[in-house]
C-alpha cells in the first residue's frame, strides 16, 4: 500500500509499524448537519480503512467527535439549549448519515468532553517546559516561538513570529501565525469546568493532540483529514504534541480535497450547498451520491454536479443489474479462455489502482471493462459458469472497498423522509410517492403483470406498467425477465 504523504510531499509505502495501523482521522464538529464536503473526506477514510483490511493490514482507527468550540458554544446559545442536548442531536445525525452512505464505523468514537483531564495534563505538561503559558484572563496559550519546526506541514515560512501576539478563536486566517489558545477562560453563560489550570474549556487544537496521543499513543501511523484543517489545526496538532513528547507526533498524514458544486465553491450564499438529506428528500439514491463522491481520487478536486449525480446512479444500476445477471446462473460448464485473461486483468488492475495511492478511478474502471466483456460474452452465449464464479468474487472485492452493490436505498431515502416529517420540513411529493411501494409491493405487482401477458390480459398488463411509472416505478423487459428500478 503507498499513499501520498502530506509532510514528505511524495508517496510512501504505508505500514503499521507493529501490530495494527494505528490511524486518527479529524471527525464532526457536531453544531450543525454534515455536508457532502464533509462526506467526501469521510469517505475517503473509509475507502482507506477498507483497502487496509483489503489488503490483509489490521487498523485501529480512531476518530474524534468536536462536542466543544466555538461555533458550538454560539449555536447552543442562540438555539437556548446546553451543549451536551445541543450536540447530541447533530451527533446522532452525523452516525446515522454515516450509516446511510455505508461508512464503516472506527473501532473507537472519541468525544472531546470526555476527555477533558487528558488535555489539561498535556496542557500542564507543556506548561511546566515554559511552552505554555498564562494569559491575564486565565487562558492558556501556546508559544509558537518556542517550536521552531512551526509550519513544516503547510510548507509555510513563519520566520519573525511575533512571541507573545495571540489568537483566541478557533479558527483564523490560513496565514496568521500566532500564540494559539489551548485553554480557555470562561466568558458569561459558557460551559465551563473547574481544572487545575482554572474554570475554562479546551481549545479545538489541543483536544486532538491529547484523544490521539491516548488512544493511539505517540508517534502513531496515519493522521487524516479534509485539506481546510492543514492550517491551523493540523499544525498546532504537531507543535503541541511534539512539544510536549519531543518524538513525531504521526509518521504519515493524509489529507483529501475540496470538492466544487457544479464548478463553484460550495456555499450557502452560492445556493449550493446541500447536505446528505438534502439531496435524499430531493430523491437522489445514497449509493449514487457514495460512488460520485469516491469517483474522483481524494488528491483531486471533484466537481460534483447533478448530471454526475444522474450519471453515478445509472453507474450504480448497471453494476446492480449485472451482478444478478451472474446470480441468476444458467450458464454452461467450463471457462471461456478470454474471459479468464479478462477477469485475472480487471483484478491485477484493480488491486494496483487502489495500492498506488487510492487511485479509486482506475480501480472502477478495471471493473467496468469487465463488465463490459462478460455482458458482451454473455450476449455471444460463450460466457460459462467458470467464469461466473470468478467474476463474482472479483466483484465481492470490489464491493468490499466500494460498497454500492446492496441496494438499501429506499430505506434510507424513508429514514430522511420521516426525519424531514418530525422536523416539519417540507419534502418532495414525488419522491414520497416513489416510495408508497415497497420492494415487495413492486415485486407482486410486477408477477401480476407477468402473469397477466402470458393469459393475453394486455390492458391489465398495461395498467400495472403505467401504475408503477406513475410511482416512479420503471420497467425494462429482458430475456432474462421484468427489471425494475426507481427513478
Amino acid at each position: 500500500m503507498n499513499l501520498y504523504n502530506t509532510m514528505s510531499g511524495q508517496i510512501e509505502p504505508l505500514a503499521p509499524s507493529s501490530g495494527a495501523l494505528r490511524m486518527y482521522c479529524c471527525g464532526p464538529t457536531v453544531y450543525d448537519y454534515g455536508h457532502i464536503g464533509n462526506f467526501r473526506t469521510f469517505l475517503h477514510v473509509d475507502i482507506l480503512r477498507r483497502t487496509l483490511l483489503q489488503f490483509g493490514i489490521p487498523v485501529q482507527h480512531v476518530m474524534n467527535v468536536t462536542d466543544v468550540d466555538d461555533k458550538i458554544i454560539r449555536n447552543a446559545a442562540a438555539a437556548s439549549q446546553d451543549i451536551n442536548t445541543f450536540t447530541k442531536k447533530f451527533e446522532d445525525a452525523f452516525f446515522e448519515d454515516m450509516a446511510s452512505l455505508n461508512i464503516q464505523r472506527p473501532e473507537q468514537i472519541a468525544r472531546a468532553t470526555e476527555h477533558i483531564p487528558e488535555m489539561v495534563e498535556l496542557i500542564q505538561h507543556l506548561a511546566a517546559k515554559d511552552i505554555a503559558y498564562r494569559a491575564e484572563d486565565g487562558s492558556w496559550y501556546f508559544r509558537i516561538a518556542r517550536f521552531p519546526a512551526y509550519g513544516k506541514l503547510s510548507k509555510k515560512d513563519f520566520e519573525g513570529i511575533e512571541d507573545g501576539a495571540r489568537v483566541d478563536v478557533d479558527e483564523y486566517e490560513k496565514d496568521a501565525a500566532r500564540d494559539f489558545a489551548l485553554w480557555k477562560a470562561p466568558k458569561p453563560g459558557e460551559h465551563s469546568w473547574d481544572t487545575a489550570l482554572g474554570p475554562g474549556r479546551p481549545g479545538w487544537h489541543i483536544e486532538c493532540s491529547a484523544m490521539a496521543m491516548k488512544l493511539l499513543g505517540p508517534g502513531f501511523d496515519l493522521h487524516a483529514g479534509g485539506e481546510d484543517l492543514m492550517f491551523p489545526h493540523h499544525e498546532n496538532e504537531i507543535a503541541q504534541s511534539e512539544a510536549a513528547g519531543d518524538v513525531p507526533f504521526a509518521r504519515h498524514w493524509m489529507h483529501v480535497r475540496f470538492l466544487l458544486v457544479e464548478g463553484k465553491k460550495m456555499s450557502k450564499s452560492e445556493g449550493n450547498f446541500y447536505t446528505l438529506r438534502d439531496l435524499l428528500l430531493k430523491g437522489h439514491r445514497a449509493s449514487a451520491i457514495r460512488f460520485l463522491l469516491i469517483s474522483v481520487p481524494y488528491r483531486h478536486q471533484l466537481n460534483f454536479t447533478f448530471d454526475g449525480l444522474t450519471e453515478s446512479t445509472n453507474a450504480v444500476e448497471r453494476l446492480r443489474t449485472f451482478h444478478q445477471r451472474m446470480l441468476k446462473g444458467g450458464f454452461a460448464e467450463g471457462a471461456d479462455d478470454a474471459i479468464t485473461e479478462a477477469t485475472r486483468k480487471a483484478e491485477a488492475d484493480y488491486t494496483a489502482a487502489l495500492a498506488n495511492d487510492l487511485n479509486t478511478a482506475e480501480a472502477r474502471a478495471a471493473i467496468f471493462d469487465l463488465v463490459r466483456a462478460a455482458n458482451a460474452a454473455a450476449d455471444a452465449g460463450t460466457l460459462r459458469s467458470g467464469n461466473v464464479t470468478e467474476i463474482l468474487r472479483i466483484l465481492a472485492l470490489f464491493d468490499g472497498v466500494f460498497a454500492v452493490l446492496e441496494d438499501n436505498d429506499a430505506a434510507m431515502t424513508r429514514a430522511a423522509i420521516a426525519w424531514a416529517d418530525s422536523e416539519g420540513r417540507e419534502t418532495d411529493a414525488s419522491v414520497v410517492a416513489t416510495l408508497s411501494l415497497s420492494d415487495a409491493d413492486i415485486d407482486a405487482l410486477v408477477a401480476e403483470r407477468t402473469q397477466a401477458k402470458k393469459t393475453r390480459n394486455f390492458a391489465r398488463a398495461d395498467a400495472i406498467r403505467n401504475d408503477l411509472l406513475e410511482k416512479g416505478i420503471l420497467l425494462e423487459d429482458s430475456k432474462d425477465g421484468v427489471r425494475w428500478k426507481r427513478k
